[in-house]
């Protein structure tokens, strides 16, 4: 059974780009939920607890975020849930990942203009050729808590 999710969130770290030895395009960044309530003391909505997620993109919709996306944007993510738990020689913890089937700016928080691509077929025919073992791109990507930004809380 997949868990299909849709999040609005901020984008918390560069987009970290890679292309495999074998071809396949991979771009994936943190991205910060923050969570809000209604306070009845005060008849105003304040922040609660913010949720974190890895978000990962695969092929073409790696590429297309690579050139689109940046640290600090609003988004809109849709894609299948991974929750899993890990542990290491002195810790333990739970990774919380999504797999992107769609990533898009949230346009409660300005525009956009959409620019389209070459074929998926030709762009990924080009990629299979990769200059070494791993080709890294643009941004240095992160792992839980790194470079992590200041959250806006409401639309302007």
């Amino acid at each position: 059974m997949t868990d299909t999710i849709a999040l609005a969130g901020i984008v918390a770290t560069s987009p970290r780009h890679l292309v495999t030895s074998t071809g396949l395009a991979i771009t994936s960044f943190r991205l910060a939920c923050r969570q809000r309530r209604f306070d009845r003391e005060r008849s105003a909505w304040v922040d609660a607890d913010t949720n974190w997620y890895t978000v990962s993109a695969f092929r073409q919709l790696a590429h297309n975020v690579e050139r689109s996306v940046q640290k600090g944007e609003h988004v809109v993510v849709s894609g299948r849930l991974r929750i899993r738990d890990w542990e290491n020689q002195d810790r333990s913890g739970t990774s919380v990942e999504v797999e992107a089937d769609a990533i898009g700016h949230n346009l409660a928080w300005g525009t956009t203009t959409l620019v389209r691509t070459a074929a998926p077929a030709e762009t990924e025919q080009r990629d299979a050729q990769p200059a070494g073992p791993v080709q890294a791109g643009a941004g240095a990507g992160g792992g839980a808590g790194s470079g992590e930004t200041e959250l806006e809380t409401s639309p302007t």
